[in-house]
């Protein structure tokens, strides 16, 4: 045993040596990940800032000093990676997202949402196809096929969820927020399906039946993954309701709604869904009633730990983005070339905005005509602001463009590197740009939008048209002196359909549902158990 002891420890320090360098890059990147904390507090009240901001340039000015030490042989700390992307970074970020949302305000404009998301990302996508393919054809940036043509479109038309969810606040704006936070998250889904879609499909043979052979298909994942989100969510809150965890432990309840919530998503991976719209649908049935059904503390702990890792997640993109921004390498296979490199990204922005425009302003107008309330029709000023506000793009685009045009993040070839620095380009220059004008756009469009729509939040006020979405007893008595029609209602359904289907879905809720998965007033009591009662009723999360 002799030998074999003093053979291995003769072989630590060669090991300790060859790990230095990734040790040192680590010990960096959390010193930056927490000046980004510490800077983002100092600049909170910054009309023109905001975390993603205030990441992307430090990424930046590390970068700098990186290539200036380096002497100009490498600008990052860490080898970019759409599989660390993808598996690691996003997860936390679009499960909470769902795990945080106010759900009546997702719901009600659900259809909006739908529109936008899905069809919208359709006509962006075929807007920047069409506008690439006649533009990059005069330019010499290398050849590229339908296929190309295609995936640039799916890769731009990704709108950046993350860097829209710290733009607008759901408690000033709810409106706004629930419209572009949830097209952000089906823009996403949609995008990586199609982008997906469009690198498995036989473009040589293009006919009416592949077209509805392609769309069904995309119906197909987009229910499926739906409906794997909804069951690994249901099937956490019957363990935890079941098993009374919190009876021993509140530790193995927390764990157990970590590891369910990421289960869900690697399980969608495995069975080629989409793992975004999987994991934000299980954020949102996890919220509705596993939370209810664990302690007291638990609650507080899921909440706050489900918000740090997205927190954390989103830091690090941004940082990330801004110091490969400076990649030596990439950026040295255009060098012969800076005025095309100029034109590609310019042409891009103009696309994007345009592609935005094809379907925001066009959407709106049929969903102001199934409105008949004034008050939830979308006006023009915030058609712009959602217009304007889904025109940054960011980590999606980043990693899908990767997955296309480069190997292990390397290109060898000159069109891969012109798409892959334009495609840092449009980011950096719609998150700072786009990103830093948003909030003051905001204040000059809709100078009283706090006042306005207070009662569109969940706050329980009984002039508020939103009562009905509540309880059924406040909608009687306001039905009662505001003549307004009972949801269960032939004419409740045909005058207000959304109110109409919520009541009908409070009603099995309670029924069917809270009963065996459990939920505000069904939780079990447990002897000796943390918390024995529910916490006051929580309106944000009905």
């Amino acid at each position: 045993m002799t030998p074999l002891l003093d053979s291995l420890v003769s072989k630590m320090p060669s090991l300790s040596a060859s790990d230095h360098a990734s040790v040192v890059s680590l010990n960096l990147f959390v010193a930056l990940l927490c000046a980004c904390i510490v800077l983002g507090h100092l600049l909170e009240e910054n009309r023109w800032m905001n975390e993603s901001i205030t990441a992307l340039l430090i990424g930046l000015a590390t970068g700098v000093v990186i290539l200036l030490i380096s002497n100009g042989k490498s600008s990052h700390l860490l080898v970019f990676s759409e599989d660390l992307f993808f598996i690691y970074l996003l997860p936390p970020i679009i499960f909470n997202a769902g795990f945080q949302v106010k759900k009546k305000q997702f719901f009600r404009n659900f259809v909006t949402i739908m529109l936008f998301g899905a069809i919208g990302t359709v006509v962006s996508c075929t807007v920047i196809t069409l506008g690439v393919t006649q533009f990059f054809k005069k330019l010499d940036i290398g050849t590229f096929d339908l296929g190309d043509y295609l995936a640039i479109g799916a890769i731009f038309a990704a709108t950046d969820s993350v860097c829209t969810l710290q733009v607008l606040n759901q408690d000033e704006t709810p409106l706004l927020y629930s419209l572009v936070f949830g097209e952000g998250v089906v823009n996403d889904a949609t995008s990586v399906v199609v982008f997906n879609a469009m690198q498995s499909f036989d473009l040589t043979h293009l006919n009416h039946e592949a077209a509805f052979r392609l769309l069904g298909n995309f119906f197909y994942l987009f229910l499926l993954s739906t409906l794997l989100g909804v069951a690994t969510g249901l099937i956490s809150a019957y363990i935890i309701k079941k098993l009374y965890f919190g009876r021993h432990s509140t530790d193995r309840e927390v764990a157990l709604m970590m590891l369910m919530a990421y289960l869900s998503y690697m399980l969608a991976e495995l069975f080629d869904l989409s793992g975004i719209l999987t994991v934000f649908f299980c954020g949102i049935v996890m919220s509705h009633y596993t939370w209810h059904n664990v302690t007291e503390s638990s609650r507080i702990t899921t909440k706050h730990a489900f918000a740090t890792l997205s927190f954390l997640a989103e830091t690090f993109i941004f940082l990330y983005v801004g110091m490969d921004a400076l990649d030596i390498d990439k950026w040295r296979s255009v060098s012969d070339s800076p005025g095309t490199s100029v034109a590609v990204s310019s042409i891009l922005i103009g696309l994007l905005m345009l592609g935005r425009a094809a379907f925001v302003f066009p959407l709106s107008f049929l969903s102001n005509l199934a409105k008949k309330n004034q008050s939830e029709r979308i006006d023009f000023k915030m058609q712009v602001v959602i217009w304007w506000s889904g025109l940054m793009r960011g980590a999606v685009s980043m990693a899908l463009a990767y997955n296309k045009f480069t190997r292990a993040g390397k290109t060898d070839l000159r069109g891969n590197a012109i798409m892959i620095t334009s495609t840092i380009t449009v980011c950096l220059f719609s998150t700072v740009v786009f990103g830093m004008l948003t909030k003051p756009l905001i204040r000059f469009l809709l100078p009283h939008q706090k006042a306005t729509t207070s009662f569109l939040s969940d706050g329980n006020t009984p002039k508020s048209i939103q009562i009905p979405l509540i309880d059924q007893d406040s909608f009687i008595e306001f039905a009662g002196n505001h003549n307004v029609p009972r949801p269960d209602s032939i004419r409740g359904f045909l005058t207000r359909p959304t109110r109409t289907v919520h009541y009908y879905w409070r009603q099995f809720d309670d029924s069917f549902m809270r009963p065996v998965f459990g939920g505000r007033g069904f939780v079990p009591f447990v002897p000796g158990s943390p918390t024995e009662r529910d916490p006051p009723t929580d309106l944000s999360r009905a």
